[in-house]
């Protein structure tokens, strides 16, 4: 897909509230679509990351704990563990958080989706130019006194 060529300076005047909020929308929405394929939300797959990556590791309360920060639509974070081990994807052994063989497989399949948009995200995107824009994002942020360290 090519884009339109415009003057540095056209781009620089550009507002960039618009453009990082207008790359969200359409970014996360593709993401949250092809995890709903799967009938689940972007909560769901945080947490079978983390389970995934720690076994055993966490319990709810430090999770959510961790989550929660990065939720913007107000989780029902208790909601979605049940969620989870209401389809046999989670398991609870002594309170501790670990996957079951069918929520590694759910895990996988959706997987493989959030891929398919980040490598269609990424399309035509060199890495050091990804790298520049995080880096410049991360600098606005930091300017305007938000946390700008990567989660």
């Amino acid at each position: 897909m090519t884009i339109t060529e415009y003057s540095q300076d056209r781009l620089a005047a550009q507002p960039i509230g618009y453009w990082s909020g207008a790359a969200n929308e359409i970014i996360v929405g593709s993401i949250r679509g092809a995890l709903a394929e799967e009938g689940l939300t972007q909560p769901h797959w945080w947490i079978l990351n983390h389970v995934a990556g720690a076994p055993e590791q966490w319990t709810r309360a430090p999770l959510t704990a961790k989550l929660s920060p990065f939720d913007r639509q107000d989780t029902d974070f208790e909601a979605v563990y049940d969620d989870l081990a209401s389809r046999g994807w989670i398991a609870e052994p002594g309170g501790r958080l670990t996957l079951t063989e069918a929520g590694e497989e759910g895990r996988q399949r959706a997987r493989a989706r959030t891929l398919e948009v980040h490598e269609r995200t990424h399309n035509g995107v060199e890495t050091a130019d990804y790298v520049t824009t995080l880096n410049v994002l991360r600098r606005m942020i930091a300017n305007l006194g938000g946390d700008s360290d990567l989660p």
